[in-house]
């Protein structure tokens, strides 16, 4: 067993892989003899060599359409994009051409694409590169998604997204490459769509991922000392969900609260609201709340960013506050 940070799990991730599947390779900006901008993939290169780790221009258009043509023919790509927020510059290829060849081809065109982005708020890289992208492509069907909270579901995560024949985009949170876990030769991959409850209670469910998983496990401790005893799920992938992960505890707590960084519409906390009013009405004691960032860009400023976000003192307060309605 070793102790490993979020950071430095995801090189591991990747060269088991690539020593599993000779077709496993890495491309994207400086992930080569750089190791990468946040450094998530030193030793790569040093492994496989240029071929396997490939260096690329400046263009995210390049990393993306090259990675869908590699998988057409057979190859098993990890494409890295710097910052999720850059996704913005190759949304075609991921909306319109890596999510829907499989499906206008009638099956006949696999791509088995890893799409990695460093993702999220609360690490003071402003309002171009913190952005919560994930949300951007809840409606795209054809594209996977995952968002691991810790070093463990990273890692798990990360080998099932590269093993897996469709397009799978996963977001690495920035302000969480310090977080330690620990793997081991026994660590598993992680089947996608299957939450972890990370801890139980009976008064009020509360889902969260990445950073937020960890600031609703805070304040669930906090709301334990006023006697409100807290479930805290993540669900580790937000496309596919596990829906019944939810449905099961809110039968024994009958409240909801969802713990996000992104404003509230076109959320997936919106989304996850509405599907549980919607099929699991009758459970309910209290109106599902969504607890989610302002609707502004991300501030640049320490002090803004940190009001931004939502706080383990906000949780706390809108728990509370549900909990007695």
């Amino acid at each position: 067993m070793t102790q490993i940070n979020y950071r430095k799990v995801i090189a591991v991730a990747i060269a088991d892989a690539m020593r599993a599947d000779p077709d496993v390779f890495l491309i994207g900006e400086d992930v080569g003899a750089a190791g990468g901008a946040f450094k998530t993939t030193a030793g790569l290169f040093e492994e496989f060599g240029p071929r396997r780790v490939r260096d690329t221009p400046i263009s995210e258009q390049a990393i993306v359409g090259t990675a869908i043509g590699a998988a057409m023919t057979g190859l098993r790509p990890i494409a890295e994009i710097m910052f999720a927020d850059f996704a913005g510059v190759c949304f075609d290829q991921l909306a319109n051409q890596l999510a829907k060849y499989r499906y206008m081809t009638g099956g006949q065109v696999r791509l088995p694409v890893t799409v990695r982005m460093a993702n999220g708020a609360g690490a003071g890289f402003a309002a171009q590169h913190s952005q919560p992208a994930e949300n951007w492509f809840l409606n795209i069907p054809g594209l996977k998604i995952a968002v691991p909270g810790t070093v463990e579901d990273l890692y798990g995560l990360l080998r099932t997204a590269i093993a897996d024949d469709d397009p799978v985009l996963v977001f690495e949170h920035k302000n969480l490459f310090a977080l330690k876990g620990e793997v081991s030769a026994d660590t598993l991959a992680i089947p996608l769509g299957k939450a972890t409850v990370v801890r139980e209670g009976t008064d009020v469910t509360i889902v969260a991922i990445q950073q937020m998983r960890h600031r609703a496990a805070e304040a669930a401790d906090q709301l334990a000392a006023e006697g409100i005893s807290a479930t805290v799920i993540d669900p580790r992938t937000l496309v596919p969900f596990d829906d019944e992960a939810v449905a099961d505890s809110l039968r024994r707590t009958h409240r909801l609260a969802v713990v996000q960084e992104a404003p509230h519409g076109g959320s997936w906390g919106a989304s996850l609201v509405a599907r549980m009013t919607a099929d699991n009405f009758t459970l309910f004691d209290a109106p599902p709340l969504v607890i989610g960032a302002d609707e502004t860009p991300v501030p640049y400023s320490p002090g803004l960013e940190d009001a931004w976000l939502p706080s383990v003192s906000r949780i706390v307060s809108e728990v509370r506050k549900l909990v007695t309605w």
